[in-house]
């Protein structure tokens, strides 16, 4: 039972952390939070969850295949580069285009909100990665093993910290009522540079 414990706040503090810094995930679901009112937001972030779970558990069961054969993750990595050089140039446009208009709510259906979630997490190629590394380390310091409840916990703790911190984003943006067009405006702008940033960092990445 100890040991589950220690799984759980290690891999919750884990994608905690690693959520925290603005990028694609939390910075889209403070801007649903803020364009589409914060129960969207919170939705959206729900899907975002999910499908963290599921990549989560992929992760568990690759992560002895990644470790062993490094070529696929720089694969995985050669991908990211395109997606986030697509998404770059996406969001530029789309703040090219929005620029002049004034934001205002829109009534958008929450199933719509929480599989754009569950989408947009999707195309973070780093997360399975990222999280067989840390199932690596864990079980290379005796904090899981291959069984159902090991598992399940480190599952569980990847989604509920991603959520933490993605729902912290929504209400954080949410409240900064006097700030909100402004930051609706810029979003998209904001958005494109981290993709440059990540494109950047994973070329470094795949170079070394």
């Amino acid at each position: 039972m100890t040991h589950l414990l220690i799984l759980f706040f290690a891999t919750f503090s884990a994608a905690f952390m690693a959520t925290v810094p603005p990028g694609l995930l939390n910075m889209n679901a403070a801007k649903v939070s803020v364009t589409k009112g914060k129960l969207n937001g919170i939705v959206f972030s729900l899907g975002i969850s999910t499908t963290i779970l599921i990549q989560a558990l992929i992760a568990v069961w690759i992560s002895n295949f990644l470790h062993n054969n490094p070529e696929v993750s720089e694969l995985l990595l050669k991908i990211a580069v395109v997606v986030f050089a697509v998404f770059a140039v996406y969001f530029f446009i789309a703040a090219r285009k929005n620029k002049q208009e004034d934001v205002r709510l829109v009534k958008v259906s929450k199933r719509n909100s929480y599989f754009k979630g569950m989408g947009l997490a999707a195309l973070n190629l780093l997360t399975i990665p990222y999280y067989s590394g840390l199932n690596v380390m864990w079980n290379a310091s005796g904090w899981i093993k291959f069984q159902v409840w090991d598992i399940l916990i480190f599952v569980l703790a990847a989604g509920c910290g991603t959520f933490t911190v993605l729902y912290m984003y929504t209400i954080y943006f949410n409240k900064l009522e006097n700030k909100n067009q402004r930051f609706s405006k810029n979003s998209n702008y904001i958005l494109s540079i981290l993709m440059v940033v990540l494109l950047i960092f994973t070329l470094i990445r795949i170079l070394r």
